[in-house]
């Protein structure tokens, strides 16, 4: 089937991939129409209409390039993302975390590609799969568009469950027991004055044995038809890791170390973290607290943390389940179908974790759509960047046990030298990344004017 030069490219799914991937199809020259079924088919994570609405956390994680996720970024800057744009204008302390006011930071995404001349907003479920498209539905696709994926795919598709950390009001926390500081006192920055990025609740060994005898006996709800339930390490809620004993959690979300109460002048035996939601401090995130306990056991359990006796909950943790298709077994090298390169999938459904993650599959697909159309080949940028390593994953990884992938330096072509320091092979890893994206980068521009 010949493809219109004026036919429009549709993107399916308005979240951080499919919204970059609009805008940089658009950025292009290329008509697209952006379909979004919220808020005719609404689902159990999203509160709101607005593209981009983060659900799960309100952090894209480190801006450090010698951190995977800092890395990830830098590259991505280097290919023009929007999203990230909008990410640094909504910005709130976060320490070295790229934190952000959600409001804000989806307003600013939702206003930007809502207002590009080249594209179209369209309300309401797709059920189809589109040619030239990309599907960018998310963990949450419906469960028509499911279907038809599995259909054309002739696999299953994967699924996990994923949890949600409650939300705090600030004015609800007890400054006389809790306190500002962050870890080692590195993570600072301007707006959080001298005061550290994150709010610490201390627990003496008393407090921290009552908390898990506490955490062990609460109700939770069911995983449904799932038994038992696959979820992504990245995402564990906070009783499943409580099974795995007694100081698993001290040693996870709720260590101590780098941390010192006022109070007491010493380390506590454990620390819970609350982490700032948006720019007031108004709303604080109850960090790796993911929980699938229900509303009234949340209350009764997660106000024994000291300093939270007397918390307003603003959001409760929640679970919902998500999808991902098996790429290695089911895509191509681009994450497109196999058979159909003008039909690309990306963000979460492709077998990718995190907001930074799922917003650089989303940049890629519009690149790569952009040059299918335009008469030349799709490309994936080098191994030894953190972008292409990625990719090189969900092509590479054993099909019968693959799991979504987060980006992290064990993707990365080893250096040719051994470097036994950690952090300076993590800064040499970093610096050839973003030398190898910038040559990448450059010859596409070049190969572009050569285009005319």
């Amino acid at each position: 089937m010949s493809i219109s030069p004026s036919s429009p490219i549709r993107v399916v799914g308005g979240g951080l991939a499919g919204s970059e991937a609009a805008w940089q199809l658009a950025e292009r020259g290329h008509r697209v129409v952006l379909h979004e079924m919220r808020p005719m088919r609404p689902t159990p994570a999203h509160k709101t209409e607005k593209l981009a609405e983060l659900v799960c956390s309100n952090t894209f994680k480190s801006t450090e390039t010698s951190n995977a996720h800092g890395l990830l970024k830098a590259e991505m800057r280097l290919l023009g993302s929007m999203v990230l744009e909008c990410a640094d204008a909504a910005r709130v302390p976060g320490g070295s975390a790229l934190t952000v006011d959600r409001e804000l930071f989806s307003s600013a995404v939702h206003d930007r590609v809502a207002s590009h001349p080249n594209i179209t907003i369209e309300r309401g479920e797709v059920t189809e799969l589109p040619r030239p498209g990309i599907i960018a539905t998310g963990p949450l696709t419906s469960d028509a568009l499911t279907r038809k994926i599995q259909e054309r795919l002739g696999a299953e598709s994967l699924a996990f469950y994923d949890a949600i950390a409650p939300i705090i009001a600030g004015d609800s926390i007890d400054f006389d027991i809790a306190f500002r500081a962050s870890r080692y006192g590195k993570e600072t920055m301007a707006g959080a004055g001298d005061e550290g990025a994150y709010v610490n609740c201390p627990f003496t060994r008393e407090q921290y044995e009552a908390f898990l005898s506490a955490l062990s006996a609460a109700d939770q709800y069911a995983g449904q038809t799932f038994d038992p339930i696959p979820y992504f390490e990245g995402c564990m809620p906070v009783e499943e890791m409580a099974k795995r004993g007694r100081d698993t959690l001290r040693f996870g979300p709720m260590k101590p170390v780098g941390l010192i109460d006022p109070r007491t002048g010493r380390q506590a035996f454990a620390i819970a973290q609350l982490r700032m939601e948006d720019r007031d401090g108004r709303m604080w995130n109850l960090v790796g607290f993911q929980t699938r306990m229900r509303t009234g056991e949340q209350q009764k359990v997660l106000r024994m943390i000291p300093g939270l006796e007397h918390a307003e909950f603003l959001r409760f943790g929640s679970i919902h389940r998500n999808s991902y298709i098996n790429a290695p077994m089911s895509l191509s090298s681009t994450l497109a179908l196999r058979d159909e390169p003008m039909t690309v999938f990306a963000g979460q459904l492709t077998g990718v974790e995190g907001y930074t993650e799922s917003t650089a599959t989303g940049l890629l697909a519009g690149i790569n759509l952009s040059r299918l159309l335009s008469g030349e080949d799709a490309i994936v940028p080098p191994p030894t960047t953190m972008f292409g390593a990625l990719y090189r994953y969900l092509r590479e990884a054993d099909p019968k046990h693959f799991q979504p992938m987060n980006a992290n330096f064990g993707l990365l072509d080893e250096l040719p030298g051994r470097v036994k320091d950690k952090k300076q092979k993590r800064e040499q890893l970093a610096a050839r990344a973003l030398d190898d994206m910038t040559s990448w980068r450059d010859a596409m521009r070049l190969e572009a004017v050569a285009r005319g």
